[in-house]
């Protein structure tokens, strides 16, 4: 059972006879650099030369092998309560609430454990109603011993490699403390504090703190959180429900598929568990890694080939832009070491961010076509884009926005150079992971994942610097874009890997669809050509299959069929992944589970961008802006008679109800936060509205109603058929 709160997690589960509650924070990270990765060979230039030779082991050796061999750096697991001696097998049920974030074990004679995480504060709650209650023991990770395995970053590496001495247990009669000495001046304490009620109840607390401070922690935690502690349970619990009242109160869908409804509410859940303004952003596995005496697969870090990108696809439509903000305001926070890794290994001026990073954004090495990959920060660009699409903040465009999409935009010009005929090109690009770590996988020509995220990133600076009111920067962009290759295509209008390399094997990775989605440079409402490009390259996904596929691979398939208006194709692809993708819990786990031949993988490690890309599909079948008008459940399929959904939020920063019934579209109500020219199709002319603040009269033409909306105006529809 996931708890969290961006910062602190817990996972609720059993272990033998006892009830066990791993303790996670998101900070808890040994940042020593990469051994032996930051050699005089470490550049772009170098590995360029290195792939013209053809003599591509000694870039492995160098760049790739410390990620395997190497324990650090990593993210590591705080610790973990256990109370023993309960009757394990007298527990009626457990269940965690998704409305207000509480976890409780119920057993048969009346007994019961109730659990939080505060959504509101730096602490976790636990009350047991027993009998006799049962004794709290900490259970710290086993950082000492002898070593049963190492190099396994899939599996997971043993934390006993990273050569901590071991921490010490302080118990008292009322808590327990614990602190582990990390990697140089890192180190972070586990307390525990409890208090026994007249009536046989016992209600305790716990925190973790961490520090960077050679002279260690200023103060010990246990005065404050017994300060918590006597407000009660109770009222903490009030606080934390408040909290998530609110963030369910957002945004909220229904459809009739009870399965995905289920799967959309257990995602989202799960996204207000891990994703905060005031927190780190969500890494392979957030706030939840696992207690099993090893370090977490792929070192628990952040992706910025696709992982970190997914997980937050659904923040926009889904009206938590706060949310989003702990994503941008990490990349803002590291954007110095950024630029030192770039001048560094790329030789130039500009910002380009690592693609496998550590918390504070140093390079980990890896497979570096996507680890040292040239357009990462165009992608991560994008969400500052769509950060300002979806709120239309002023201020948040030209003080933080634009400079950082400016700076990789900078960076992109400046990494290029003009070829023979006229187009702007990469020294050597790639297309995540096609071809996986090979000397095949750099390519000589531009691919379309490098050619879409470049283009993106120009052509998104040269709109935010129009409307920052910049109009040379806007014109520079422009120009710069246009010297851009077009799309490459096969004869049957196919999105290829790049010229002469086409989609022809099963990959998890649609790197090369990028300009459908999430970009969406090639738009199904931009006519005819651009609608067969879409059908032709998902017909060829389709027909070539799903073996080598993983779970997030469905649920972008899911998103991808959404924006092909394909209801039937989206809702089949993730009703795939809630089946065959996920664990009971709901945590994605890469490999097929449901044996029914979905992918030819089976294993599980544990990632969380399959999850939140899921969620993203679902909304993309229910409502899109992205075409310059908001278009009402899009991609929907036919049975789904009866849908409804409140304040999803669109570009333009709208935040639109409607509600469909027996099949037809009945109701629609549009709320302008920050005002402006509103667009919506609407395919039935007839219709009766009330406006609110709204200047002059909507217009409906060629089917799409205009109306010139005012901050905080409404613009209620009702549909007759």
């Amino acid at each position: 059972m996931p708890l969290g709160n961006g910062m602190l997690g817990a996972l609720v589960w059993q272990k033998g006879d006892a009830v066990r509650v791993s303790l996670d924070r998101a900070d808890l990270w040994d940042e020593r650099p990469m051994k032996g990765l930051h050699r005089p060979e470490f550049s772009y230039a170098w590995v360029h030369q290195q792939v013209l030779k053809g003599d591509y082991r000694p870039v492995q050796d160098y760049f790739d092998a410390p990620y395997d061999r190497e324990p650090a750096p990593t993210k590591i697991p705080g610790a973990a309560l256990e109370w023993r001696g309960m009757d394990m097998q007298a527990v009626q049920s457990t269940a965690l609430n998704l409305k207000n974030a509480l976890c409780t074990i119920s057993w048969v004679d009346g007994q019961k454990m109730e659990l939080f995480v505060s959504a509101v504060s730096s602490f976790g709650l636990f009350r047991l109603n027993a009998k006799n209650v049962a004794s709290i023991q900490l259970v710290p990770p086993q950082y000492v011993g002898k070593a049963t395995q190492g190099g396994d970053v899939v599996g997971g590496d043993d934390l006993i490699r990273l050569g901590y001495t071991m921490g010490k247990i302080h118990e008292s009669a009322k808590g327990i403390s614990y602190e582990q000495q990390g990697w140089n001046n890192f180190r972070y304490r586990v307390t525990i504090r409890w208090r026994d009620l007249k009536n046989g109840t016992r209600e305790g607390i716990w925190s973790i703190s961490s520090t960077t401070d050679p002279k260690g922690f200023k103060e010990h935690d246990s005065l404050q959180l017994d300060s918590e502690l006597a407000k009660g349970f109770d009222a903490q619990f009030k606080k934390h429900e408040s909290w998530w009242a609110t963030y369910w109160a957002a945004s909220a869908i229904q459809i009739p598929d009870q399965q995905l409804q289920r799967q959309y509410e257990l995602e989202m859940y799960k996204f207000g568990s891990a994703a905060r303004e005031n927190a780190p952003p969500i890494s392979l596995q957030a706030v939840w890694t696992a207690d099993n005496g090893r370090i977490p697969p792929w070192k628990g870090d952040y992706h910025h080939d696709l992982n970190t990108e997914l997980s937050y696809w659904p923040a926009y439509t889904s009206n938590h832009l706060d949310a989003a903000k702990g994503y941008l305001n990490h990349l803002q926070q590291n954007s110095d070491n950024y630029r030192k890794y770039t001048k560094t290994y790329f030789g130039v001026d500009g910002l380009n961010a690592p693609g496998v990073t550590t918390l504070k954004g140093t390079e980990m090495g890896g497979w570096i076509q996507y680890a040292l990959s040239p357009t990462v920060s165009a992608w991560l660009a994008h969400h500052f884009y769509l950060q300002w699409k979806y709120s239309m903040d002023k201020s948040f465009l030209t003080t933080i926005a634009y400079p950082w999409v400016k700076e990789a935009a900078t960076y992109l010009e400046n990494i290029t150079y003009i070829d023979s005929s006229g187009h702007r090109r990469l020294p050597i690009s790639s297309s995540p992971e096609i071809h996986n770590n090979s000397l095949k996988a750099w390519f000589l020509t531009n691919t379309n994942y490098d050619l879409a995220l470049m283009r993106s990133c120009f052509e998104h600076a040269a709109e935010m610097a129009d409307a920052a009111g910049l109009t040379k920067d806007a014109e520079h962009w422009k120009k710069t874009s246009r010297s851009l290759e077009e799309p490459i295509l096969s004869e049957r209008h196919e999105l290829m890997f790049a010229k002469n390399n086409p989609y022809n094997e099963s990959h998890r990775h649609f790197s090369h669809l990028m300009a459908i989605h999430p970009l969406g440079m090639i738009k199904w409402e931009d006519g005819l050509h651009q609608q067969q490009i879409i059908q032709a390259s998902l017909k060829q996904l389709d027909s070539i299959g799903p073996s080598q596929w993983v779970g997030y691979s469905y649920a972008w398939q899911g998103n991808l069929k959404a924006r092909a208006h394909d209801g039937t194709g989206a809702a089949k692809a993730l009703k795939i992944f809630a089946e065959a993708f996920c664990l009971p819990n709901s945590f994605h786990v890469n490999g097929d589970q449901s044996g029914k031949g979905y992918a030819n993988a089976r294993y599980r490690p544990f990632t969380l961008e399959g999850n939140f890309a899921f969620a993203s599909g679902i909304l993309e079948m229910l409502i899109q802006s992205h075409a310059g008008y908001i278009e009402i459940m899009p991609a929907i399929p036919d049975e789904w008679k009866d849908v409804s959904f409140r304040k999803l939020r669109t570009e333009g920063a709208f935040l639109v109800d409607a509600e469909m019934q027996n099949g037809h579209l009945t109701k629609i109500n549009v709320t302008a936060e920050k005002g402006g020219l509103m667009k919506l199709k609407l395919t039935n002319t007839k219709l009766n509205y009330a406006k609110k603040g709204i200047v002059g009269t909507p217009v409906l033409r060629d089917g799409i109603l205009e109306a010139d909306m005012q901050p905080g105006s409404t613009l209620e529809i009702n549909l007759e058929y």
